[in-house]
């Protein structure tokens, strides 16, 4: 019989750990050592989106039935090996000015820590933080595609292959389409570090809106819930310094248990599906990280 609570090695560092058996999605029955297990799965491809950001985690103590909450600083009792850096909260953020102490997931320890707080989602922003606090310009440029219903995945396919085509023939080619484990999905593209957040935002705006004009009958760039449906809202604000998006690869705490999964562009047509965990385990395992080659 399993102890409530244990101390685990994890590469080296000690990680406790307790009530392994809890249920976390009532729905599957996949519990707290199976959200574990999926961290360790992906491993190596979501540290590798984790790296030099900082993570705001949204914990679901007693499972996703159960109350949920943001966590952007470091919680008190966190192990001495999280890392953790003291940033000024952006412009335009509920806390703006406040000094805040943002915790980093840099290793497989850490992904266990925060799986054991209950920390199913894992969001960062779209910059990352240099070895002594200093925050750099935004690496890569995100496109939210959200669908009105009844509009659903297969619209959002048909929207993501209009922003990738604009951004190559801007010159952006590494491009990677993510199922976002809820109702939509999202577009990366990797950006050179070379323009302020504030002008990839600009960009990411005037993209939204002149894909929408083009394309009025299928896609909107205003966010007003009388105006979607049917549609793909294409969501440019997440370039905000302020914003947070879903990480790649990081769990949703839904009904159902989804991750967000990177794709490779031969699957974004008709017949498009959210992916399990056990999904995209398996697919990390046979074809790598869409992420790694630059584009899917």
């Amino acid at each position: 019989m399993t102890p409530e609570r244990q101390m685990v090695d994890v590469e080296g560092r000690a990680v406790r750990v307790s009530h392994l058996e809890k249920v976390m999605y009532p729905t599957t029955g996949m519990t707290k050592a199976e959200v574990m297990n999926y961290s360790v799965g992906v491993a190596p491809a979501l540290l590798a989106q984790l790296r030099d950001r900082p993570v705001t985690r949204i914990r679901w103590p007693d499972g996703v039935e159960g109350e949920k909450f943001f966590e952007k600083n470091t919680p008190r009792g966190a192990p001495a090996w999280v890392r953790r850096q003291k940033i000024r909260a952006a412009p335009g953020s509920d806390d703006e000015g406040a000094e805040l102490e943002l915790p980093f997931l840099d290793d497989l320890a850490g992904l266990v820590w925060a799986a054991n707080q209950g920390a199913l989602e894992l969001h960062t922003p779209q910059w990352r933080v240099g070895p002594r606090g200093k925050v750099h310009r935004p690496d890569r440029l995100v496109v939210d595609l959200d669908p009105g219903p009844p509009a659903g995945l297969d619209a959002c396919a048909k929207v993501a292959h209009l922003v990738a085509d604009r951004l190559r023939a801007d010159g952006l080619d590494a491009i990677v389409p993510v199922t976002s484990g809820s109702k939509g999905m999202q577009l990366y593209a990797r950006l050179p570090g070379t323009q302020t957040v504030m002008e990839v935002r600009q960009y990411a705006h005037d993209l939204a809106y002149e894909i929408a004009a083009a394309n009025s009958n299928l896609v909107v760039a205003i966010m007003k819930k009388d105006l979607r449906g049917g549609k793909v809202l294409i969501d440019w604000s997440q370039n905000h310094p302020s914003k947070t998006t879903i990480t790649p690869y990081s769990l949703r705490g839904r009904e159902v248990p989804h991750a967000a999964a990177p794709r490779w562009w031969d699957e974004i047509r008709p017949g498009l599906q959210q992916l399990t965990p056990e999904e995209v385990v398996a697919r990390f395992a046979e074809r790598g990280d869409p992420f790694s080659d630059g584009g899917g």
